[in-house]
């Protein structure tokens, strides 16, 4: 299953120009691969609206000049023409040579969204300011590369339906130094997202299995559960959990994770949904999932033609979400 960002403007003009664009930019540029070092030839220019209400008031300035005989209008005119100019060939230097060094997109549940990262490098002596990187359709996000240094940016993007999701254009501008141009390339990078189908809650968690002694309640507040490890602090997380100890002192924020006593564990499968529609069925699974890891439980995961043992932690969750989110697809 394979999707792509919709385009912000459907059925108009300017979709049909853009998707054009973007497509001759493509078969202009080939397909990019970081570590990337802006040339020339793919930067592309033009005058903002301020830069063309700024021509504007120039001409308007040179024809009173000119019709009055006025040398220090003119004189001013071509000052400030000058100005522009210079401004536009720095806004062009401001892209020309910046290294993507790094570009990395991690996961999400479908209609969500998700984190993509880009490293950028300046080998240059001069810092690069106002820097905006875009995803179609998701609120730019604007940074700055010092000179001689590397950043790290992350941006959000757009996840669609459960399945791979090519994030196909990135668009990279400045209007530095001074507002009136701006510059601008766009980056193709082979960038492809693993989409999770959204949790749903539907039906409670299935009874534990290898432990028929006690319910769950008991399970609870009884005392059988073993310390793990220390995790990151999530939302949603109980606070009786939250390792104050450790936070006092001034750690980051962790939460206790527990075992349950060896034997106990819960069995998703997706045999049991069999009466829902598969989408939704894989959402409660993935809600299940989630949930489990949330409490700290062991559970395996069982699909047709795969099954994956039970665990528990991070790896755990990786595995049955990814098999979630690849299942028929």
């Amino acid at each position: 299953m394979r999707s792509s960002a919709p385009s912000r403007y459907p059925f108009k003009p300017r979709a049909r120009l853009e998707r054009a664009v973007s497509a001759w930019a493509r078969s202009r540029q080939g397909e990019d691969h970081a570590p990337l070092t802006l040339q020339s030839r793919r930067i592309y220019i033009l005058p903002t609206r301020t830069g063309v209400v700024a021509a504007a008031l120039l001409f308007v300035m040179f024809l009173a000049g000119l019709n009055y005989q006025n040398s220090l209008a003119l004189l001013l005119c071509f000052l400030l023409v000058g100005f522009a100019l210079v401004s536009m060939y720095e806004c062009h230097a401001t892209l020309t040579g910046l290294t993507i060094s790094s570009a990395r997109v991690e996961s999400a549940f479908a209609h969500g969204h998700g984190e993509l990262q880009l490293g950028f490098y300046n080998a240059a002596a001069i810092t690069r300011r106002r820097l905006r990187l875009r995803v179609t359709a998701i609120e730019p996000k604007s940074f700055e590369v010092a000179s001689h240094s590397a950043c790290l940016v992350s941006l959000r993007y757009q996840a669609l339906v459960r399945g791979r999701q090519r994030i196909d254009r990135l668009h990279l501008s400045t209007d530095a130094p001074l507002g009136l141009f701006r510059a601008w390339t766009w980056l193709h990078l082979p960038l492809e997202a693993l989409i999770y189908p959204a949790p749903l809650r539907l039906r409670p968690l299935p009874a534990p299995v290898g432990q028929p002694r006690h319910s769950e309640r008991e399970r609870r507040f009884g005392g059988e559960e073993e310390f793990a490890w220390l995790r990151t602090f999530a939302e949603g997380d109980p606070l009786k959990r939250v390792a104050w100890k450790a936070y006092a002192r001034g750690g980051p924020l962790m939460v206790a994770h527990y075992d349950a006593p060896a034997g106990a564990q819960r069995t998703l499968s997706l045999q049991t949904l069999r009466d829902l529609p598969l989408e939704r069925a894989l959402s409660q699974l993935a809600d299940w999932v989630c949930e489990c890891e949330r409490q700290g439980e062991s559970y395996a995961l069982e699909l047709p033609g795969h099954s994956l043992p039970a665990g528990h932690g991070l790896a755990q969750r990786r595995r049955c979400l990814e098999a979630l989110a690849l299942y028929q697809s």
